[in-house]
Parts: C-alpha cells; structure tokens; sequence
C-alpha cells in the first residue's frame, strides 16, 4: 500500500539536537551572575515556546529567544560583550558540519528504486536547505517539504501535493508528537525512530498504540518493518 516514504531531517537524518543543548549550556554559563544555571535555561525554554508563532523553529529564532531571555534576567544589565556572544553562539551553531546518522545513507539507497521519498522537517528554510545540501543526501529525495508546524493540516496538504491517499502514506521520525500522531490521525503509518536527545518541546506523556504505528529501535530496521507491512 505504501508510495511515499517521508523522513524527517533533524534527528533523523543527522545530529541537531545535541548542538542546541550545547548552546543552552554555554548560554547558562553566561548568565549565571545574574541566575542559577537551572533556572536561565528553564527562563530560554519558555521564551522559546513563547516565541514558536514569531519566529519558528530553527537557529535564527533560537538566537532570539537567547538575547530576550538574557536582557529579561539580567534586568537590562547585560553587557553588549555578553550579547556579541550569544550571537557568536548562533554563529556557530550554524557552522556546525552535518553528521549523518548511522545506517541513514543504507536505507535511502535501498527505499529510493521502490518507493517515492520524501524529506518532511520543521525548521528554517535556509537553514534545512544548507544542510540538506551539505549532507549530500539530497539526490535521494523525489520532494522537500520545509514545514513551519507538523500538525494534521500540514500533513493533509503534504499528502494532497504528492497526490496520494493518506493510507499510502508513510513517515518516519524521532518526534512521537510531530512525527507519528498527526500521521496516525490523518490515516497514514509512522514509524518512530528515537534518538537519545530530545527536545522538551517534542515529548508526550502517553503511550501510542495504533495498528498503523511502528517503532523502530534504529534506522536500520525500518526496511524490514517496512517489508512486512
């Protein structure tokens, strides 16, 4: 039944999250003469989400979210040192090399004479786009889907664009809430893929169980999960 096979990027393809989580941490060391090392990266986390309908996901509104959270705790105290910093941190999170995940590369070789893929991520446009393109994995992909939010409605109009029924429809992700549920409930099959850093934002308290959801301990598995649907 299967046609398109959708992959997420961050996490799925190669390494992301444990460069913000990096970032976090040298953010609270320069915030820590005015808070608790704990406390300032709580303090960015709810300026991250708070700012998710302004600026997105990715490094730019990350970048952001880092300086308003750096005036609101210092009271207005903190240095332009301090701030040329925060900025350097970004700077530097958007240099980081693309790091493919292991088994990645072997199963888009063995999906793509079968199957129509697709890369399917939230994240920057340009942001994605470079790293999509210094990964060198683009060749494999028939569509890029760059997405602001992975909800219902985004995988309906993904779907309707690749002019195929939800059914015929699979992604495959490390996110449970962005890329698995919002699948399920369109009618399509997922398989989660989880890597060992996660982003708070992207954690969900229940346990899935659906007859079109798989899990998969690593990528490698996925062509024989997939073989035995």
């Amino acid at each position: 039944m299967i046609k398109v096979i959708a992959f997420d990027a961050d996490d799925t393809l190669w390494v992301n999250e444990p460069f913000f989580r990096e970032a976090e941490e040298e953010f609270a060391s320069l915030m820590e003469g005015f808070m608790p090392r704990h406390s300032s990266i709580k303090e960015l986390y709810l300026t991250e989400i708070g700012n998710l309908n302004l600026y997105g996901y990715g490094i730019k509104g990350f970048m952001l979210s880092m300086i308003q959270t750096a005036l609101r705790i210092s009271e207005h105290k903190i240095s332009v040192k301090a701030i040329d910093k925060i900025l350097e941190i970004g700077y530097e999170m958007m240099q980081k090399p693309v790091e493919i995940l292991p088994g990645v590369e072997e199963v888009l070789a063995e999906l793509k004479d079968d199957y129509r893929l697709v890369m399917a991520t939230k994240g920057d446009l340009v942001d994605q786009e470079k790293k999509l393109k210094k990964s060198g994995l683009d060749h494999y992909f028939h569509h890029i889907e760059i997405m602001s939010e992975k909800k219902v409605a985004d995988f309906a109009k993904l779907v309707q664009h690749l002019d195929v029924a939800p059914e015929e429809f699979l992604m495959m992700g490390n996110s449970l809430k962005s890329d698995v549920l919002p699948v399920l409930e369109l009618g399509g099959h997922a398989i989660h893929i989880p890597f060992h850093t996660t982003w708070e934002h992207e954690m969900i308290q229940h346990e899935v169980v659906h007859d079109n959801f798989y899990q998969a301990e690593h990528i490698s598995q996925v062509v024989e999960i997939i073989k035995g649907m």
